[in-house]
């Protein structure tokens, strides 16, 4: 018996990418008038639209699930489509992406309707301030999984320990020596930010170390503004002696600070970071960080929405994965003139 086919048989047949032919059939988008053409006549000819129709006919389901990422770009949300795209490929099923802004509701709002239309159940991967778009899933319309998110709704959620991982990071920074250790926040709106920051003051509690508000910087997970947020700190009368980002990208920023104020990491700052992006590792120094498994939070969402599906899931789960210190190159002990 054949293999029902997929978008990715469309997509390999016609050229293009899975994207493009989820764009095409679903009529979003930008596509050229060639290509959503030849991608028409190849899904035709592949007999893939009769086979989705024979398919939702049969058991009310279309064997699709949507995926709503905000910038594939990124890493982090890159890594988390590839270990859901793996898992839903593994099980029979195809994985349609949207990419769209979180905070613009008609685009919301027309995301909403395409994926309660054709697919079978949604993960969002939430970032920055996805309050209204977690709201909008929450009315009883179809299955959905909140990914890389652990706050508090009815949904369903999947995610990394934030806490635990913040508090490693510190721990790891107070156990070198360190006491004076500044800290550079996520973007005010994320569901990450909070908890990477409560486990940063609960580890310098721990420690007796101080945690006052001159020694914390508002980030939004850039490179940028985690330049400009180490340059403050190193400006204060008593500079930290190590600085933990609540990203990447931050930590990036603050390597690119040390070295305009010409100290060497780690001898004079010590500088973590959290996530484990692939350039993490490739930088110089390479950067401690704390990882998150990434491919196993896509893979668990994906289990986690055929559950629901399934009616074997109840709603409301918080499936909280474990993070894991990374330690590299660029944190050492504090130097001896800053010794107490």
């Amino acid at each position: 018996m054949n293999s029902p086919i997929t978008l990715t048989d469309v997509a390999r047949q016609a050229g293009v990418s899975v994207a493009t032919v989820s764009s095409v059939l679903n009529n979003t988008g930008r596509v050229s008038e060639g290509t959503r053409q030849r991608v028409l006549e190849v899904a035709r000819d592949l007999g893939y639209v009769a086979n989705l129709s024979a398919r939702s006919l049969k058991g009310g389901r279309t064997g699709v699930l949507g995926m709503v990422v905000n910038d594939l770009a990124s890493p982090v949300f890159a890594e988390i489509a590839r270990g859901a795209s793996m898992a839903a490929r593994n099980v029979g099923l195809d994985l349609m992406l949207y990419t769209t802004s979180v905070t613009a509701q008609r685009e919301r709002e027309r995301v909403i309707g395409t994926v309660s239309s054709l697919c079978d159940g949604v993960l969002i991967v939430v970032s920055g301030d996805s309050d209204d778009y977690i709201r909008a899933l929450e009315q009883p319309r179809f299955p959905a999984v909140l990914v890389n998110y652990l706050g508090e709704t009815p949904l369903t959620t999947v995610g990394a320990d934030n806490y635990w991982g913040a508090r490693q990071a510190t721990e790891h920074l107070a156990h070198l020596g360190h006491r004076r250790i500044g800290f550079i926040t996520g973007a005010s709106g994320s569901g990450q930010g909070p908890e990477r920051l409560r486990g940063f003051l609960d580890a310098l509690a721990a420690h007796g170390l101080p945690g006052g508000e001159d020694l914390i910087r508002t980030g939004d997970f850039s490179r940028p503004r985690g330049f400009a947020a180490t340059c403050e700190l190193l400006a204060l009368p008593e500079r930290p002696t190590a600085i933990f980002a609540a990203n990447d990208e931050s930590a990036f920023g603050a390597m690119d600070a040390a070295k305009d104020h010409g100290l060497r990491i780690p001898n004079d700052l010590s500088i973590v970071g959290f996530d484990d992006v692939p350039a993490a590792a490739v930088v110089h120094p390479a950067l401690t960080t704390v990882r998150h498994p990434f491919l196993d939070i896509g893979a668990t969402a994906v289990r986690l929405l055929q559950e629901a599906q399934q009616g074997g899931g109840a709603s409301g789960r918080r499936v909280e994965l474990m993070s894991e210190l990374v330690v590299r190159h660029s944190t050492g002990p504090v130097g001896q003139e800053h010794q107490a």
